[in-house]
């Protein structure tokens, strides 16, 4: 199963550099690395990176982050997946731009 991570630009372009990530400000605070499943993504984006332009979706197979990736309940009671530990650039299995179309963010096929 993919699950997604959300980055603003520089945030990305810092994780290609480092080959890892601890993740966002918010994720550090937390002390784990948000994602998404693919039917949460669009609600996280609207909720968190309303009109944020510059953003890339990153898609991760939840199956080969092992034990560190814990679901648990999160908005509304669902069940999100949380990673605790840095996420290293080759469980990536792919990113593409996730631009803005008329105030709303484009997840295309995704969606």
């Amino acid at each position: 199963m993919l699950i997604y991570k959300i980055f603003r630009r520089d945030e990305w372009a810092q994780m290609q550099a480092d080959g890892l990530t601890s993740g966002a400000p918010v994720d550090l605070a937390d002390g784990f690395i948000h994602f998404s499943t693919a039917g949460q993504a669009q609600d996280t984006a609207a909720k968190h990176f309303a009109g944020a332009e510059g953003l890339w979706l990153v898609a991760v197979d939840a199956d080969r982050l092992g034990p560190d990736l814990r679901w648990e309940v999160s908005r509304g009671g669902a069940l999100f997946p949380h990673l605790y530990r840095p996420l290293r650039m080759s469980e990536v299995i792919w990113s593409r731009p996730l631009p803005l179309r008329d105030g709303v963010h484009d997840f295309g096929a995704l969606a």
